[in-house]
């Protein structure tokens, strides 16, 4: 593996960074001819999906920095202003400003779990972030595919549609001359009327299956777009990791196993931190005031005052709140551990369907290849031999939707092996290893 035409990762510049060029605000898809990585980078641009899973990561974040606060002294500062009124007279006006301050000086680590805990959630909510991007990513590959599939099939339907004609031009003039009967003129009609209804079955396949990509891409299902065929050759049983090593590329890549993890961990602070809550904590404190007493004011009061001190805390009666917030918090950190095995089954059982699926693309595409070499020979032969009178109208016909099926079958299994490639790439959790390398365009 060479270089990447695209890099997913959790950097969100990588994912808007076509936001440069205001793809956001397009109305219309861009002119020319778009290559799977410029449709990919396009649709990420615009799709609303991962722009609302990026902004929860930010959300977390935030979060995050915010609990680190705790760390930190807090400060506040107060004034006030005030005029007493006694026997329906109003007095001097008085005013007064005080400045406090206090720290948190031991806790026996609560605030370490706390923050520990927004870490992991923060961290978790990018895994999921990079598992809405890849899901995304891999939908639109196979809209992309689905397209050029249906693409593929209209050249074919146009392309047997052209032999049709052919054959009804060929059964006329031997007609003419005497040499076949009506029913083979018939017939001919019928295949041409069958070729016909089949392409204009295959291009409103195309326009549904353009349609799902624009969508995708969050335009207007009626616009047209231009797409790139996929000129490289890939799939030898040479390039397959075997399952084990896909596993293991599994559980150190793919979003939701880490994602478990990290909500399992930030389940195991949150219990730490719930049962710490029922321990002391110590906390210093000093404030300082500022008094502009009036003439009515008292002997002996300042005008400046302050203090110091230290204070400690602990819980002694809560209701029980604190020993059902533990057992709560412990049940939690007990379901997140559940939770990271089922995660794990789940994961490991797509690698293995995944893995299945690509190994059975690669042999149907090399058998349908051979079924269409020869059904391609077949109506070749056929044709020939019809024109010298050696077969009939009937063998040309079976020898025509013969091609024609062979030609929807591998064109079918080629865009479905490129498919079942990028579905092995989600299930390992690097939808990279989906996509075309450009060392391997054109080879």
């Amino acid at each position: 593996m060479k270089k990447f035409l695209i890099a997913l990762c959790l950097v969100p510049t990588s994912v808007l960074a076509a936001s440069d060029d205001n793809c956001r605000t397009m109305t219309t898809v861009p002119d020319g001819e778009l290559t799977l990585q410029q449709v990919i980078g396009l649709g990420l641009c615009r799709n609303p999906e991962t722009a609302s899973a990026y902004l929860s990561l930010e959300s977390a974040r935030f979060n995050k920095n915010a609990g680190y606060a705790q760390y930190l002294p807090s400060v506040s500062a107060s004034a006030s202003a005030s005029v007493p009124y006694n026997n329906s007279e109003w007095g001097d006006w008085s005013y007064g400003a005080s400045l406090s301050a206090s720290y948190l000086i031991f806790d026996f680590g609560k605030r370490l779990s706390d923050v520990n805990q927004l870490i992991d959630t923060w961290r978790a909510t990018g895994f999921d972030y990079s598992e809405s991007v890849q899901n995304y990513v891999y939908s639109i590959i196979g809209a992309y595919y689905a397209l050029l599939n249906a693409d593929a099939d209209v050249f074919t339907a146009n392309a047997v549609m052209q032999v049709s004609k052919t054959a009804k031009e060929t059964a006329d003039k031997k007609f003419k001359a005497g040499a076949v009967a009506k029913a083979d003129v018939l017939k001919a009609d019928v295949t041409l009327a069958s070729s016909t209804l089949d392409l204009e079955r295959a291009k409103n396949n195309r326009e549904i299956a353009k349609g799902n990509l624009l969508a995708k891409l969050s335009f207007p299902a009626d616009q047209d777009i231009k797409i790139a065929d996929m000129g490289a050759e890939f799939g030898s049983e040479s390039e397959n990791k075997n399952i084990d090593e896909l596993i293991e590329i599994a559980r150190e890549k793919r979003p939701d196993l880490l994602r478990a993890t990290a909500n399992k961990d930030a389940a195991w602070h949150r219990r730490n931190s719930t049962f710490l809550s029922n321990l002391p904590t110590i906390s210093a404190s000093g404030s300082l005031s500022w008094n502009d007493m009036s003439s009515g004011g008292y002997a002996g009061q300042d005008e400046w005052s302050g203090s110091i001190g230290i204070r400690a805390s602990m819980p002694i009666f809560t209701g029980f709140s604190n020993f059902y917030n533990s057992r709560a918090a412990q049940a939690n950190y007990e379901r997140a551990k559940e939770q990271e095995r089922l995660t794990v089954d789940n994961a490991m059982l797509d690698v293995f369907t995944a893995y299945q699926n690509y190994k059975t693309a690669q042999t149907v595409l090399k058998q349908t290849e051979t079924l269409l070499v020869s059904a391609k020979e077949t109506e070749s032969v056929t044709a020939g031999m019809y024109k010298v009178g050696k077969a009939t109208m009937l063998d040309w016909q079976q020898a025509l939707a013969d091609l024609a099926d062979a030609h929807k079958q591998n064109n079918a299994a080629k865009y479905d092996l490129f498919s079942k490639r990028a579905a092995l790439a989600l299930a390992i959790g690097d939808i990279r290893e989906g996509l075309i390398e450009e060392g391997e365009i054109n080879e």
